[in-house]
């Protein structure tokens, strides 16, 4: 039983956490939706996973890199890790681009006051 992946996601969760607390990109811009966003992102992910174990399509690959600690049949725990990181970094993303057009857009200048037409 190794927690190596198990450490790697919570390491790779970790700098989602820094990163959006520095940039306040989506947990730390409005906290309240922001768990919202993310538990909602994180069930309808377990959802699906749990929908194709269901079906026979999704199923637990045996390495020496995992504990080995199940939620359910065929769902390991570094699976919960590993969507929560997946939907972090998603809303740190959006939150980034969001910022990074914003931005932009206060960069451009306004066309209407030097009477020149854009291109």
């Amino acid at each position: 039983m190794s927690v190596l992946y198990l450490a790697a996601l919570a390491v790779s969760l970790t700098g989602m956490v820094v990163l959006d607390r520095r940039f306040r990109l989506f947990l730390w811009r409005d906290a309240r939706r922001g768990a919202i966003v993310l538990v909602a992102g994180v069930l309808f992910f377990l959802a699906w996973d749990v929908a194709g174990i269901g079906l026979g399509v999704f199923f637990r690959g045996e390495t020496e890199f995992m504990t080995g600690l199940l939620v359910g049949p065929e769902l390991p725990v570094e699976e919960v890790v590993f969507l929560t990181f997946l939907c972090y970094l998603t809303m740190n993303l959006h939150g980034a681009a969001r910022t990074l057009l914003a931005g932009a857009r206060q960069a451009e200048p306004d066309a209407s006051r030097d009477g020149s037409t854009p291109a």
